[in-house]
């Protein structure tokens, strides 16, 4: 009598013939582990599970992909490495649910951008337009705490000295104001974006060092912006916080768009300056 197929089999059918019928580059063939990771995934949402809820114990699920105790494990490690599930050992261990951060996902794509020629101007592309939804989206929904929050910001923005590390600390104050914003955006999606943009821009001042020279025009506008939007966002002055924010991104951009055309020159060596240097 023939056995019934395990809830992968279509999975693994269906990859294989989309891939042989495009004619296109086949795409890698997915290991067990990853097939099941990838069931287990889409389970917990079909099923309506959450935090704190279990997943059935490892007798259980590997009776249902018929696989042995190793494959298993390796599809939950996947899922523990995401952040989706706590692995517990002893008597009432198993995989329990996690509500999973942002910063794997953010982690992940900034990783596959590293190797991809990315500038200032792209990045600013989409900023430019999220940032200032996302800013509007806030309106109404800033806590108390939130708002405070952005006043010690501009605050401590204003107290800043000349020192290398302390324009980088700028920078890193002027970032967080932003991701005040977006942790308080009621849209998943645009906050994430909104992040994810920001942990760019993070890295990018560590990177490039884009805290140096030191740039007073630039903190003087951060600091005019947004001192500006937090009066805005106290009034609940939607138009307001949309002008005010489009401009913010603007200048920001031309700045940015001018400090990489300085670091650019920096870098330039003309060949009087190599035949210069190879005489010494």
């Amino acid at each position: 009598m023939p056995t019934s197929p395990s809830p992968l089999d279509t999975s693994r059918a269906s990859t294989s013939t989309s891939a042989n019928a495009s004619g296109a580059h086949l795409p890698k063939r997915q290991k067990l582990a990853e097939l099941i990771s990838d069931d287990l995934r889409r389970s917990i949402v079909r099923d309506g599970l959450s935090e704190g809820d279990r997943l059935p114990n490892e007798k259980a699920l590997m009776a249902q992909y018929g696989c042995a105790k190793g494959t298993l494990r390796e599809a939950l490690k996947i899922l523990e490495v995401e952040g989706l599930i706590t692995l517990k050992t002893g008597p009432n261990g198993g995989a329990v649910l996690n509500a999973p951060s942002m910063e794997p996902a953010s982690r992940m794509l900034r990783s596959f951008l590293h190797f991809k020629t990315l500038n200032g101007a792209q990045v600013y592309q989409l900023r430019r337009l999220l940032e200032v939804e996302m800013a509007v989206s806030v309106v109404g929904l800033l806590s108390e705490e939130d708002l405070v929050a952005l006043e010690n910001n501009v605050h401590d923005c204003s107290c800043h000295q000349p020192q290398d590390e302390d324009q980088r600390r700028q920078r890193f104050l002027e970032i967080e104001f932003h991701q005040v914003l977006a942790r308080a955006c009621p849209n998943p999606l645009l906050s994430f974006m909104c992040q994810f943009l920001n942990d760019m821009l993070h890295e990018l001042v560590v990177i490039k060092k884009a805290y140096l020279p030191e740039r007073k025009q630039f903190d003087q506008a951060n600091q005019h912006y947004h001192s500006g939007l937090i009066t805005a966002f106290r009034h609940q002055d939607h138009e307001q916080v949309r002008q005010l924010m489009t401009e913010h991104m603007q200048d920001a951009e031309h700045h940015m768009t001018a400090l990489e055309v300085e670091m650019a020159d920096q870098l330039l060596v003309t060949p009087a300056q190599l035949m210069a240097d190879s005489r010494t």
